[in-house]
């Protein structure tokens, strides 16, 4: 079989293409889809803002974290995102939707890590 430089040309052109799908699935499986879009700097403004480790430790003491079980009810983005969009209606903190997705994006990244 001749080799020609067209022939090494295809097979690089492969394997780059083979190596950016690879990373493509890689980076994207690493992040629930519901999170895809989230403003991670958003949410932790948005942590900050409406005081949500204050409100944790005062219910489980310590620095709060307890509040945080990732293998407790909250076992999937769905239900961690519900959990956020519980607070910030109970707590009447008026986010609109993709800044509850925000925030709950954070608890992903810090607490859960959902993949």
């Amino acid at each position: 079989m001749k080799h020609t430089p067209h022939a090494a040309t295809a097979r690089i052109t492969s394997a780059l293409a083979l190596t950016l799908a690879t990373a493509w699935i890689t980076t994207t499986a690493a992040e629930p889809a519901i999170f895809k879009e989230a403003d991670l700097k958003l949410g932790e403004q948005l942590m900050v803002q409406n005081k949500c480790s204050q409100c944790h430790i005062s219910k489980v003491g310590g620095d709060g974290s307890a509040m945080y079980k990732p293998k407790g009810r909250i076992n999937e983005p769905g239900l961690l995102r519900g959990m956020v969009e519980q607070c910030n209606s109970t707590l009447n903190f008026q986010m609109f939707p993709d800044e509850v997705t925000s925030v709950a994006a954070v608890l992903n990244r810090d607490h859960y890590k959902f993949k």
